[in-house]
């Protein structure tokens, strides 16, 4: 069966994805492709060691065709699209009391879009922000950047990217409580969650008292609540099922764009399964 069953696939998946301006027929069932393209991002094998003869009946796709797949619904921006109408279809399922804020490093073995030498993890890194919900559903992410930035690089463009599919889902974000560790402490993205008119709730950073002997925040208020700081604990179960998809663990795709879908077909699955447990409950 796979990570996803064919009435899933069938439901949520395939209407998005794009056949050409030249309407023209594939050759094999768009499904068995997509049950392809799963396997690559659950199991981490190479697009070229891909067992295709394992997915397609009739007649077996080349690995490469299955990648020229991929590399063309991630160019329509398709996986992008498939997971906002999820989110948008499905937001009572889940729980906006407060939403958890960080940043991850991925290991880049292929160079390529955003890639940099991270000292910390002493190798090339892709870092990429993302946002959950109070379950440790992941929401959205940022277009990675290379390795040497920290978190707060571009922190108003990237945090204003992720704000906009969370409004394209239909997610009202006026009034969220979002919690972030001392990493993200700085006016700038206060201001960020200011403009949208998030309540941010960022961990003091000692380094920034230290070194100053004016308030952080010379704008608006910043009051740190301890207690529901201890939600954020639920971005680390987010990574940790985000872990479970072993192409994410190691970057070896060199297109940021398609290092990206590989994450929106990540957050899909998650988030159907936990739909469709909450169903037959």
């Amino acid at each position: 069966m796979g990570i996803m069953d064919k009435a899933m696939i069938e439901t949520w998946i395939l209407p998005h994805l794009t056949i050409g301006t030249r309407r023209f027929d594939t050759t094999v069932p768009l499904t068995e492709i997509v049950r392809c393209i799963f396997h690559r991002l659950k199991t981490g094998c190479q697009w070229r060691e891909l067992p295709t003869k394992e997915f397609f009946t009739d007649k077996v796709l080349h690995w490469n065709s299955v990648f020229y797949y991929y590399n063309k619904w991630s160019k329509a921006n398709c996986w992008r699209t498939i997971w906002v109408n999820l989110l948008t279809k499905n937001r009572t399922y889940l729980d906006m009391s407060s939403v958890e804020f960080d940043g991850s490093h991925t290991p880049a073995k292929n160079g390529g879009d955003g890639v940099g030498y991270q000292g910390r993890k002493a190798c090339n890194t892709t870092n990429a922000l993302f946002i959950a919900d109070n379950q440790g559903v992941m929401l959205a992410m940022s277009t990675p950047q290379e390795g040497q930035h920290h978190d707060l690089f571009q922190i108003q463009i990237l945090f204003d990217e992720i704000c906009q599919l969370l409004k394209e889902a239909g997610l009202d974000l006026k009034g969220l409580f979002l919690n972030a560790d001392a990493g993200f402490d700085s006016a700038e993205f206060v201001a960020a969650c200011e403009k949208e008119q998030i309540i941010a709730n960022v961990k003091d950073n000692p380094r920034n008292s230290a070194t100053s002997q004016q308030p952080v925040y010379e704008q608006g208020t910043h009051i740190f609540d301890a207690q529901l700081y201890q939600d954020r604990s639920v971005i680390e179960l987010a990574n940790a099922w985000i872990d479970g998809f072993k192409a994410l663990l190691v970057r070896f795709e060199f297109s940021v764009r398609n290092w990206m879908s590989l994450h929106f077909i990540a957050f899909s699955v998650i988030f159907l399964r936990k739909v469709n447990r909450k169903r037959k409950v």
